[in-house]
Order: structure tokens, then sequence, then C-alpha cells
């Protein structure tokens, strides 16, 4: 269960960060290699570990639910603002160094956005496809999880997200289906009419709030064990 009295607000504000601070970071850590360095190398053995891959809608979601990770061995490694090109340069130090499992690859949302410059759906899913790979060259299952949807980006509006986050999923899902790997379906019981976020399930129409992971848990938990299965 998700820690109510752990604010939303307050997590997502932890994961915000000076713009000079971004600026150097982008000069000198581009990956952010550094984000979970010592916390991997900390991590015990353990042939049982998922990692969850993705950008702030995974770094909130393993701040706000510690005990959903700790129970089910879930180990987050998400970064704020982050684009696949980036998760795709730290996918051996946070991904295939763990050992895990499995991993949860959820990505795409920031590379429409332009976070780290212009993309085409077809260079983010190059990066997926480079990543799943890696994961299945070294024994990893993988799960790839749909883009959740967005209406718009508050922070770079007009940009006409919705069909293209609706074209990209498409593809992630052919794509699973083609390679033995697990499609995860957050988008379906997320969106609207319009193809954003349920308002319900979300403050600013991005990031899922309580409500909106409260929906993707057991989603995700039931995927897993499906993608273990096989």
């Amino acid at each position: 269960m998700i820690n109510k009295g752990f604010s939303l607000v307050v997590g997502l504000s932890l994961l915000v960060c000076s713009a000079q601070q971004q600026n150097d970071r982008l000069h000198n850590d581009w990956a952010y290699l550094a984000k979970y360095r010592e916390a991997n190398a900390a991590l015990p053995p353990a042939d049982t570990r998922v990692v969850f891959l993705g950008d702030s809608i995974t770094e909130a979601w393993a701040r706000l639910d510690e005990k959903f990770f700790e129970t089910n061995a879930y180990i987050g490694r998400g970064i704020s603002g982050q684009t696949t090109p980036q998760m795709l340069v730290r996918f051996r130090a946070d991904v295939i160094d763990l050992k895990p499992r499995a991993v949860l690859i959820l990505a795409g949302t920031n590379d429409i956005a332009g976070n780290t410059g212009p993309s085409t759906l077809e260079m983010i899913e190059e990066n997926l496809m480079s990543m799943s790979e890696l994961a299945r060259a070294n024994n990893i299952r993988v799960v790839l999880a749909s883009v959740l949807p967005v209406y718009d980006y508050a922070w770079k509006p007009g940009l006409n997200p919705a069909p293209k986050i609706s074209a990209l999923n498409a593809w992630i899902k052919q794509y699973a289906d083609s390679t033995g790997a697990t499609y995860l379906d957050f988008y379906t019981p997320m969106a609207d009419s319009r193809g954003g976020m349920k308002a319900a399930l979300s403050g600013d129409g991005v990031h899922p709030n309580l409500a909106g992971y409260a929906i993707m848990e057991p989603l995700a938990a039931k995927v897993i064990a499906e993608a273990l299965s096989k």
C-alpha cells in the first residue's frame, strides 16, 4: 500500500533541482550515472529482484511506496526528466550489473516532450529495442510498459503528445509481442476521452498521484509475475 502520509507534492519536490544543477549535470554526467552508484554498490546479492527503469514517474513511485518495492524485491531506478537515450547509457550500471530476474521499462514521455532535444518515434523505438536486446542477452526478462497518457506538458505546452503516445504504445505492444517481452498496459485504465490522464489520477496531467499509483501497482505486479513465469 502507498504511504498516504507522504504527500505526493513533497515526494515530487524531492526530484526537483535547480536549473544550474541540471545544466551542470548534463555537461558532466549526462546520463546521471552517479545517481545510484553508491546504492547499487551497497545492494546485497539476490536472485529475486526486479529493476524498474524510468524517469520521474518511476522515481516518485519508489519514494512514495517503499513498502511495495521492498516487499516484492523491486528496485527503483528512475531519474526525473530522463529520456530513453540517457536510460540506454546507464542500462548496464543500473540494470544489468544488478543481475535482476526482470526489468520493467517505463520510458518515452520525456522524449516526446523533447527534454534532451527533438526526438522522433523511431528514435524512441530504437532505444527501447536496444535496452530490450541488452536485457535478453543477459538473461533478464523484459516488461515494456506503455507510456502514460498525456494531453499536454505544462513545461512544454502545445506539442499535442496524445496521438504520439498512442502510436508509440501501439508499437511497444507489437514489439513486445514479437520478441517474447511482456507488455504492460497502464494507458487504457488511466486515459480519458482526449487521450490525457484522467483528472482524478494526476495533479498535473503527467505524473500519477496516489490514486494513479494505486491503479498501476496491481497491474505491474501481475504482469511481472507473468513475465517471470515464461
